[in-house]
């Protein structure tokens, strides 16, 4: 199935230049920014409250969205670093808790402090000792610098309303061969049962995260929702690569109707 339309409409919105105050900043200086309704030609999205919470921990999300299979392309080893940035109530933190073992340590931070709370709970009930929960705000994840190994956000980027200022602390905590594991809805799917302002497309991921010193090392084209991307400090050893286009991975894996 070929999507000429949608992937169009995508081109023209999110190849716009931004306007004048949304400049891309990379400097050593974090940005000053406020919140904003759309950034570089996409609108930001309202953040989940935590009285949604229960859909996170659905029974059937793995078997729609093959959760396990995403875990299991983030390579995790013992002794890593991670956090989990917008982890809710743990639904990835506590299989990342898991792999890294009592020597690792995962970094689990919200701004909401009910799904704080919540995260607590299960990680009591499994006797999970190296999570760390963080209370972050708007524009700070408050998570240490050069610490990082991997970082994790699953279908949270885009509701940030401080980008620049995050995206900025998130470079800043990353290792030099550390990684953020990006996973967000697949906007060129029309198929994808979610939300139009809670998908992105590969074009406009790759056009923000560009902007803000960062660059692709890494991705994951087979899952049947979600975009999955590995992005590294600009400065990384890690070699950057060109991304799939999403119309030819569409061409080949069929649209999430299909699958």
């Amino acid at each position: 199935m070929v999507y000429p339309a949608c992937v169009a409409q995508d081109a023209a919105v999110e190849q716009s230049s931004p306007s004048s105050n949304e400049a891309p900043q990379t400097s050593d200086e974090k940005p000053n920014e406020q919140a904003r309704k759309s950034y570089l030609g996409r609108v930001v999205a309202q953040p989940m409250s935590h009285l949604g919470a229960s859909w996170l921990v659905r029974p059937e999300r793995d078997e729609e969205e093959s959760a396990s299979e995403s875990f299991q392309k983030l390579d995790l080893k013992p002794g890593m670093v991670l956090c989990d940035l917008g982890c809710g109530n743990g639904y990835w933190t506590l299989p990342m808790a898991r792999k890294v073992g009592p020597e690792g340590a995962v970094y689990a931070v919200d701004i909401q402090p009910e799904m704080l709370q919540k995260l607590r709970q299960r990680a009591d009930q499994f006797g999970l000792k190296n999570i760390r929960p963080v209370l972050g705000t708007i524009d700070n994840p408050k998570i240490p610098e050069n610490k990082i190994d991997l970082l994790l956000m699953v279908d949270v980027y885009h509701e940030f309303s401080h980008p620049q200022s995050m995206l900025w602390e998130i470079r800043r905590s990353l290792t030099p061969t550390g990684v953020v594991a990006l996973l967000e809805y697949r906007k060129e799917d029309p198929t994808v049962p979610i939300k139009l302002l809670h998908k992105m497309s590969k074009r406009q991921i790759m056009k923000e995260y560009h902007a803000n010193g960062f660059k692709l090392v890494r991705e994951y084209n087979e899952l049947p929702w979600q975009h999955l991307m590995f992005f590294a400090r600009d400065d990384s050893p890690l070699e950057a690569i060109q991304p799939e286009p999403t119309e030819q991975v569409l061409q080949r894996i069929g649209p999430a109707q299909e699958r």
